[in-house]
């Protein structure tokens, strides 16, 4: 098969991740993969180095600093379907990864990762369009599909993300790696993906507030913030949080992306991983975590437990948050869970499912 995935960016978000390692997997299998994306920022290239048996098209997208994100957003779909469009007829399948390719592609399949309440009415007419109107769909997980299900009708196929378990159990055995962090953060407590509202960031704020006052031992502790390239504007949710920072006297390091080849040792150096997400479709940044034996603790989702089951802590509220971080801290649970759960998920498996869901999908269009 010719294949066409389909995102958004060129940054490391996670539905960017998981397009990249998908299409590598797929290719490994002997499919012919292109990736297209938007090259924002000037980008010609992904964050990382792609396999060479995967076709890039990074697609030119200037940067305008007066738009608005509804107005950047409905020209992102634009720019991105006008360059794909001429090439479509190319491929037997094109899966789109998210609500901005999905409206650029359509007739598409689509993976809807979560499900998101946009109030800006471009973006909650992308969201609704890109639910709507694929021609098929993907879940990660089963509670997303569940949601899908109830909101819409549609039965999406679930098939889970895979996870590079042995590139961050290397990372726990980086000891140079680990140490170069360790010597600029000291012990820390680590969330991926930014400061956001979805990531639940300030909710995580006043848990690691609420830890440092309630137990003293924990006082050296960092909150680490990686990561963070994001399409939206978050500037009034940052600004709060700074400002709540201050307020509550508490050291915060925000170390925006992370080059590819340090993120192992990152987050195999962290006391704890923290994923308190308001959303989630699967939970990738926290089974990175497990597979380099950190312990974790995750907003109580259906998702989440669905994913790890019991092998992170949960909690809802920030005090509850608190508890379960001082728990996790001083007495760290057996990471050989964490790390057999992180290895059975393998972009292998992924790869072979999406496999079988194209060849079915194109036999039912053939009426075959």
């Amino acid at each position: 098969m010719r294949i066409a995935l389909l995102t958004y960016s060129t940054r490391p978000r996670g539905g960017v991740v998981h397009t990249l390692a998908l299409a590598e997997a797929l290719a490994a299998l002997g499919e012919e993969v292109h990736v297209w994306t938007l090259g924002r920022h000037g980008d010609t290239a992904f964050f990382r180095p792609v396999d060479p048996a995967v076709f890039v098209h990074a697609v030119p997208f200037e940067a305008r600093e007066e738009e608005s994100v509804g107005e950047r957003i409905v020209r992102s779909i634009e720019v991105l379907r006008a360059a794909f469009e001429r090439e479509r007829d190319r491929y037997d399948i094109v899966h789109a990864q998210d609500c901005i390719s999905a409206n650029a592609a359509l007739p598409c399949i689509r993976t809807i990762h979560h499900l998101d309440h946009f109030t800006t009415p471009q973006l909650a007419a992308c969201h609704e369009k890109a639910v709507v109107e694929p021609y098929a769909r993907i879940c990660v997980s089963r509670s997303v599909a569940d949601e899908v299900a109830a909101g819409w009708g549609f039965t999406p196929e679930v098939i889970p993300n895979g996870v590079d378990a042995a590139r961050f159990a290397a990372g726990a055995a980086d000891h140079a790696g680990r140490a170069r962090w360790r010597d600029r953060l000291g012990p820390y407590v680590l969330a991926l993906g930014g400061i956001e509202p979805r990531k639940g960031s300030l909710d995580l704020l006043e848990a690691y507030a609420a830890l440092r006052g309630a137990e003293p031992q924990h006082e050296e502790l960092t909150l680490v913030f990686g990561g963070g390239e994001t399409l939206f504007d978050y500037r009034d949710y940052r600004a709060a949080f700074d400002a709540r920072a201050r307020e509550l006297g508490v050291p915060v390091v925000v170390t925006g992306v992370v080059a590819e080849d340090e993120l192992p040792a990152l987050v195999a150096e962290a006391r704890v991983l923290a994923m308190v997400s308001t959303k989630e479709g699967f939970g990738l940044a926290a089974l990175e975590a497990l597979a380099a034996g950190v312990p974790v603790v995750a907003r109580d989702l259906p998702v989440l437990r669905e994913v790890f089951a019991e092998t992170v802590a949960y909690a809802t509220s920030p005090a509850e948050i608190a508890v379960a971080l001082g728990k996790v801290l001083d007495t760290p649970p057996e990471p050989a869970a964490g790390r057999d759960l992180a290895a059975g998920y393998t972009w292998e498996r992924a790869a072979r499912a999406h496999q079988a869901f194209y060849e079915r999908t194109l036999r039912d269009a053939s009426g075959g």
